[in-house]
């Protein structure tokens, strides 16, 4: 088997976990579905953010670093996801995640030593987030009270990567110092929002809400926004995610600890799926090429399920969630579930037939026929 066979392998559980926890969502909706194993239904939001996302995000950095050992992290994420479904004592699964957690930090111990930059160090912080996430889950803590853990995980690990790309823009002796200062609050913010959450809610709110000030203000999206195709679309995807971001922070600011009930449904699809698929569906055709040596070529048509997203989230989230109304809960989020699904049916379609062909450049005019 080549190198794309073996990355497909690791990609399964990623997969697996993903369709489980949309099966998840269909019935915590309410929806009339078979009967899930309840450890399924509970494990809901940890399946999107360790055995789907996280396994995702592992699995590039393992490629990007090329050695061998660090393919254990995303493997051990993505077995550990799918043991905690089976029929074993959970306490097996879980372990195996917070040691895949653990791989990261290696993985990004290995890339400061290539390349000590302040982008490398805000990513870290993100995996110390996912590594604390692991192991409160290890110690049965409630998936709601893990939440900020699983943010900052998510919101660090992109903010790192945009300073990597933001750098030759900013200024100064020190670029990106004040979103290190912003990440480092963020991250201690996560266990005060534990210890006392009367207070660490709020301040966690105030602290995100820093971070996403800091990328709307210094990321090259808002420049790119003006071009066209790719970096367009990008750019799109990214401030869109951003402002889901700021959603979710002055909710935690003005509302404080949620952990069931409307506002904790809207704080946490906000985040997980206002701005983590967004940061997804954005760098798909950049990152999957990368990991699977498989062209994923940009086509318009990624802006459909990019909008449909975005637009049933505001259903779910601002009339749903915020005036009570349960039934437009139910649609909006069942059309959250169609846009990831019609994302994942364009990528699949997109990378079958291959790159675009490009026409014959136009010729240039003349200046005598201006």
């Amino acid at each position: 088997m080549d190198r794309t066979g073996i990355r497909f392998l690791f990609l399964a559980p990623a997969g697996v976990s993903l369709l489980l926890g949309l099966y998840a969502a269909t019935a915590l909706l309410g929806f009339d579905v078979p009967p899930l194993a309840d450890r399924v239904a509970a494990s809901h939001g940890a399946l999107m953010v360790f055995g789907f996302v996280g396994t995702l995000i592992v699995l590039e950095r393992a490629v990007a670093i090329k050695r061998w050992w660090a393919f254990s992290a995303p493997a051990l994420l993505g077995l550990g996801s799918l043991l905690v479904l089976a029929p074993l004592p959970s306490w097996l699964g879980r372990t195996a995640i917070a040691i895949g957690a653990l791989g990261l930090l290696l993985i990004y111990r290995s890339i400061w030593r290539r390349q000590a930059m302040t982008a490398v160090a805000i990513q870290f912080l993100g995996g110390v987030n996912l590594q604390v996430a692991a192991i409160l889950w290890l110690a049965n803590v409630p998936v709601a009270h893990l939440i900020p853990a699983f943010s900052a995980f998510l919101v660090l690990t992109i903010a790192g990567e945009r300073l990597e790309l933001a750098r030759l823009t900013l200024r100064g002796t020190h670029p990106g110092r004040g979103l290190l200062w912003a990440s480092l609050s963020l991250t201690g913010c996560v266990s005060l929002a534990l210890c006392v959450p009367a207070l660490g809610y709020p301040l966690f709110g105030l602290a995100l809400l820093w971070v996403v000030c800091w990328l709307f203000l210094h990321d090259v999206a808002r420049r790119t926004l003006g071009s066209f195709g790719l970096p367009r679309y990008m750019a799109a995807c990214l401030l869109s995610g951003y402002a889901w971001l700021v959603v979710a922070g002055g909710i935690w600011l003005v509302g404080g600890a949620a952990t069931s009930g409307p506002t904790y449904d809207a704080v946490i699809h906000a985040v997980l799926l206002g701005f983590t698929l967004s940061m997804i569906m954005a760098h798909a055709p950049v990152i999957l090429p990368a990991v699977l040596r498989r062209p994923l070529p940009y086509r318009p048509i990624m802006y459909l399920p990019v909008a449909l997203l975005h637009a049933s989230l505001v259903l779910r989230v601002l009339f749903g969630d915020a005036r009570g109304l349960p039934h437009l809960l139910q649609l909006g989020g069942s059309l959250n579930i169609t846009a990831l699904l019609l994302f994942i049916v364009i990528a699949v379609v997109s990378a079958a037939l291959g790159p675009l062909h490009q026409g014959k450049p136009a010729r240039p005019v003349r200046k005598d026929r201006r």
